[in-house]
């Protein structure tokens, strides 16, 4: 799983790390809900609809063998219960990049981009990045239910994840 607040870098390093395995990605959830949804109805009215659709395929591949890259931000403490359960249930090692950037940075992130996230939103993921990586400061990857490692990348660090390597699976 890649985490991190929205413009941080999660996309950018998962295209770097891309073809060593399937990306599941939310924003590709969305799209395809907004395919099929009246132009006229705004995004927050069939949120849930994505979301329910992002869970029901990462449960889905996770049921399914071989290595997988999880974009999520990490900031709900559901979805990472959600994860670290499927992970468990389905025999598979949950592994964890936090990327701990700056709100100014991951904004700047945003913008470079052109694809931003609304205020309050991004306020709502920036509170609970702050909790969850105040907790993996303090107690290491236990903040993190069912992770069988946490690394934190800075924004130096980050730019040094050039690939990512998977084992052998277990048993």
């Amino acid at each position: 799983m890649v985490a991190g607040l929205p413009g941080s870098g999660k996309s950018t390093l998962l295209h770097r790390w891309d073809g060593r395995a399937p990306v599941l990605d939310p924003r590709t959830s969305r799209l395809a809900a907004q395919a099929a949804m009246p132009a006229r109805l705004p995004y927050p009215v069939y949120r849930p609809a994505v979301r329910t659709l992002h869970l029901l395929r990462t449960r889905a591949a996770l049921r399914r063998p071989g290595p997988l890259l999880v974009h999520d931000c990490g900031s709900r403490r559901w979805m990472r219960l959600a994860l670290a359960h499927w992970a468990r249930r389905y025999g598979r090692e949950l592994h964890v990049v936090l990327l701990a950037v700056r709100p100014e940075q991951a904004l700047a992130g945003q913008h470079a981009r052109a694809r931003t996230a609304a205020p309050r939103t991004f306020r709502r993921h920036v509170r609970g990045l702050t909790a969850l990586l105040a907790a993996v400061e303090r107690r290491g990857r236990s903040a993190f239910p069912g992770a069988s490692s946490v690394l934190l990348a800075d924004e130096t660090s980050r730019e040094r994840l050039t690939a990512v390597r998977f084992g052998a699976a277990k048993g």
